[in-house]
């Protein structure tokens, strides 16, 4: 098989895509243009990936730079510590280990916050502002509360420690370092027997003082539930208010500092967060994408290659991560639509009566509950149609049409009024969007991009999984899952990364006109050709990218804008270089 590694695709090939594209977002008001996009062109080059550090063990998720020290501090879920990188020689990055790691509930024991390891679960999260580190850590089990640690940066010593809520999955600094805002998820355990509330912390940095932000007031009967946009949200849960429901999974802050914009990527779900009276401001729901709509096609099915077409399928966006920019003085939000369920915490629950209640399906074969449903797993002539058309299996079809499309029963069945479906709810949108941060009105969404690029690449390699190599895999199930996203500004120009979870790689586009983004590259430095059935090498290359940090100039070690990116599956933390060519002065 041909060797199929480190491809950048030029954005002229696509040009007449991305004009089709720019059309079939929700449409927001025409904004003024932005910077001449051909005044630059910007090239990221492989430069540097460490050593693995465990294969498929969440070994190097999230990173950031501290450009103080020059080291790279790569959150290791699999260790629960922090790995220090050096990175004053970037070329030496290249195969490295870790200088150093940081213990993190080996500084929790020794400060008295709790009384042995057995209790202190992964690291999640972790951001840097000037000497200091902030860590999210969640508890063993993860339902109990967490903890946010704080380590300073030069010493890596610890210096102090802030319970926090269930779960706690991102944090982020203010631009002054006055306050960490923390999203803490409040996933339920497997079975749904504890459920605990999500929460937002805010942590005082001064002090440590900490105000935490709840959602109760949105509960049914309660004072702020009719303001819950429900048609374009989803309230789902086995038994679960709406504090239960709503799961904060990641943080942008607003231009200004006053407000954070949380994804609560289950519920489909923006929260805006008011940072000055620490409260809930409101709560966005992002609606649905129409993959009937041409420009919005995807590949439904991981048995007939390259299939991507338009079907009768709405996309639940159900973001993974957030990031913001400001645009002529009016903040935008960037969302990474990956697609997630309950799946795994739904399967335990037995009840059939409870199970059908909450809104799911229940299989009595497999005894489970089930919400991620696919005619080839569940059909039978007495549980669901579609109208679709298709002449087989209730209107599913066969193999190569919507028969094996994982989607969920739950909104599926809630937004067709029943059984008799016209249209499926499939998890994540394939893409990423922009949405106005005021409004919520949706500016701009990549379509297919992502698939069509990645297809005309690989071929029936593309949707590969990130732990094997098997084309077209993922098809079925959220396709290349988009799930980091990050932003940069390049000589006044604002650029979007995108990490595609599955098919590896980042996506790479010119966003500084928030209404007409424009594709600059895409690079992965996969092999698909090496069997990694039997365990990982390094001339693989990088795996499962989820955290992006970008580096400016002025910051970097070599004087370059760089993008780190941590990849959960590969074990590796990755340095891509990123090279400015002026077109014109």
């Amino acid at each position: 098989m041909q060797k199929k590694k480190m491809f950048l695709l030029p954005t002229l090939i696509l040009s007449g895509c991305l004009i089709l594209l720019s059309g079939c977002a929700d449409d927001g008001d025409d904004g003024a243009d932005g910077l001449d996009g051909a005044g630059q062109v910007i090239t990221l080059s492989h430069l540097a990936s460490t050593a693995s550090q465990a294969f498929d063990e969440s070994a190097a998720e999230i990173v950031t730079f501290d450009a103080s020290n020059q080291n790279i501090l790569t959150v290791n879920a699999n260790s629960g510590q922090v790995d220090v990188f050096d990175a004053a020689t970037l070329a030496a990055l290249d195969g490295a280990d870790p200088v150093q790691n940081i213990d993190l509930a080996a500084m929790l024991v020794a400060d008295d916050k709790v009384a042995d390891t057995t209790v202190v679960g992964a690291a999640n999260s972790i951001a840097v502002y000037d000497d200091l580190a902030a860590i999210a850590v969640e508890s063993a089990p993860k339902t109990d509360n967490g903890w946010v640690v704080f380590v300073n940066t030069e010493t890596l010593d610890y210096v102090n420690a802030v319970e926090v809520g269930a779960l706690p999955d991102m944090l982020i600094f203010t631009d002054d370092g006055a306050k960490v805002i923390v999203a803490n998820e409040g996933e339920p355990n497997e079975g749904y027997t504890i459920d605990p509330e999500g929460s937002i912390s805010i942590i005082n940095t001064f002090d440590y003082s900490i105000t935490t932000v709840g959602f109760t007031d949105f509960n049914a009967a309660e004072s702020r539930n009719a303001e819950l946009p429900t048609a374009k949200m989803i309230l789902d849960g086995y038994n679960a208010t709406v504090a239960q429901s709503l799961e904060p999974e990641y943080i942008a802050l607003g231009s200004d500092n006053t407000k954070a914009y949380v994804v609560l990527q289950e519920n489909n779900a923006v929260a805006v967060i008011d940072l000055v009276n620490s409260q809930v401001d409101k709560i966005i729901g992002l609606g649905f994408k129409d993959h009937s709509i041409p420009g919005n096609e995807l590949d439904p099915s991981q048995k007939d290659g390259v299939n991507i077409g338009n079907w009768p399928v709405m996309g639940i966006y159900m973001p993974d991560s957030i990031a913001s920019f400001n645009h002529n003085g009016k903040d935008y939000l960037i969302t990474a639509n990956e697609g997630d369920s309950r799946e795994d915490w739904l399967n335990p629950i037995v009840d059939q009566a409870g199970c059908e209640t909450a809104g799911y399906f229940f299989s009595p074969e497999d005894e489970i509950c089930v919400d991620e449903f696919s005619a080839k797993d569940y059909y039978d002539s007495d549980n669901v149609t579609l109208d679709s058309g298709l002449e087989t299996n209730g209107g599913f079809g066969e193999d190569d049409e919507l028969r094996r499309l994982k989607f969920s029963y739950f909104t599926t069945q809630l937004m067709n009024g029943g059984t008799d479906f016209e249209k499926l709810y499939a998890y994540g949108a394939r893409s990423f969007s922009i949405w106005d941060a005021e409004t919520g009105i949706q500016v701009f969404d990549s379509g297919s991009d992502f698939e069509r690029i990645t297809a005309q690449i690989y071929g029936e390699d593309f949707n590969n999984d990130n732990a094997e190599n098997t084309g077209d895999d993922r098809s079925d199930n959220k396709g290349p899952e988009p799930e980091g996203v990050t932003v940069g500004i390049i000589n006044g120009h604002t650029y979007a990364f995108i990490a595609l979870e599955r098919m590896g790689g980042i996506m790479v586009y010119d966003v500084s006109n928030p209404y007409a983004p424009t594709y600059v590259q895409y690079i992965n430095n996969r092999d698909v050709s090496i069997d990694i059935s039997e365990g990982y090498t390094a001339a693989v290359g990088d795996l499962g990218p989820e955290g992006l940090s970008f580096v400016a100039a002025e910051d970097s070690p070599n004087d370059h804008p760089l993008l780190i990116v941590g990849n959960e599956v590969s074990g590796t933390t990755t340095v891509y270089q990123i090279d400015v060519t002026l077109l014109q002065e």
